[in-house]
């Protein structure tokens, strides 16, 4: 129950036709990212941590996660999904999972302001957002700046051959990420790993709809630990015991079958289980809808010159 409503917040903010503005100043994670990444405009600052870190306790990216992250430059989705590898605002805005930057400084002002306007269109919405906007840098050393490698690396087929990959590349180069990238990869939950790869690859080719339908079916199959209790596991040595030493079950990627993978994808054998139901009002993206609709007016009013005018 916690889910579908968590994940039907989600989709309604995906699709709302209002604008709205997410202000991330401070650490964006997990459900965090599902309640900002959705909205219009997404506004960061120096002071911004992004991550989605789920592979590390035993679940995997979800909000929607499966169907922003694979709509990242590259395969930049892939690396942030199965790594866990944190963004700062500078790094969010260069990859789209921002639209605008701020300094913390200037957002009582802008919040001042966007609370003030009666002018809600996008348009005014972004001219007072960018009255207050600033231009940041990427540091050096940000793994955004290696998209190439990353591309190169989470193109391949498997997890197993993804960190393989890795590998390769950190006993050629040495590249603080990379290192960072296989040591996440070795510490996270094989089974969630696995399922995380399918899922972005898979939301890639979906809509937000049919994204977070499916994430709920792939997290109600996880807490009732059919074939892995990883998700209990990962919260017990993170947020109870805190000895930081997970017990995963299957412990190796090898152990992970293309079977297990697909039940988690499949829909849940209960009776009494039914497949996320989405509101219907809000089915199309807001711009889309916008057009449906003025379309359909233009049609009622005058078919004949809307046909030649096309």
């Amino acid at each position: 129950n916690f889910f579908g409503k968590q994940y039907t917040l989600n989709y309604v903010m995906a699709t709302y036709g209002k604008p709205q503005v997410s202000i991330l100043n401070g650490f964006v994670m997990g459900g965090g990212a599902g309640l900002s990444i959705h909205g219009r405009f997404r506004v960061v600052t120096e002071n911004t941590v992004f991550a989605m870190p789920e592979v590390a306790i035993g679940s995997f990216p979800d909000v929607g996660a499966s169907y922003f992250l694979s709509r990242l430059p590259g395969l930049f989705g892939e690396y942030l999904g199965l790594t866990g590898a944190r963004l700062d605002g500078a790094e969010m805005l260069a990859c789209g999972l921002a639209t605008h930057f701020v300094p913390s400084a200037k957002l009582p002002q802008l919040e001042e302001e966007l609370c003030k306007t009666t002018a809600t269109d996008p348009l005014n919405i972004s001219k007072i957002i960018y009255r207050y906007e600033g231009i940041p840098a990427l540091k050096e050393n940000s793994a955004y700046l290696q998209l190439r490698t990353i591309d190169k690396c989470f193109s391949c087929e498997t997890v197993e051959d993804i960190l393989s990959s890795l590998e390769i590349e950190a006993a050629e180069k040495n590249d603080n990420w990379i290192s960072a990238a296989v040591q996440s990869l070795k510490k996270g939950s094989p089974i969630s790993l696995k399922l995380a790869l399918r899922s972005i690859r898979e939301g890639r080719l979906q809509g937000v709809d049919q994204c977070i339908a499916r994430e709920y079916r792939m997290i109600c199959h996880a807490i009732r630990a059919e074939i892995s209790r990883d998700i209990f596991e990962g919260c017990r040595a993170t947020f109870i015991d805190k000895d930081k030493n997970p017990k995963w079950e299957p412990s190796r990627l090898e152990l992970v079958s293309d079977s297990m993978v697909d039940h988690y994808l499949s829909t849940v054998d209960d009776r009494e289980w039914e497949d996320l139901k989405l509101p219907l009002s809000s089915r199309l993206p807001p711009s889309r809808l916008q057009l449906f609709w003025l379309l359909s007016s233009l049609l009622l009013l005058n078919y004949k010159h809307l046909f030649f005018q096309v």
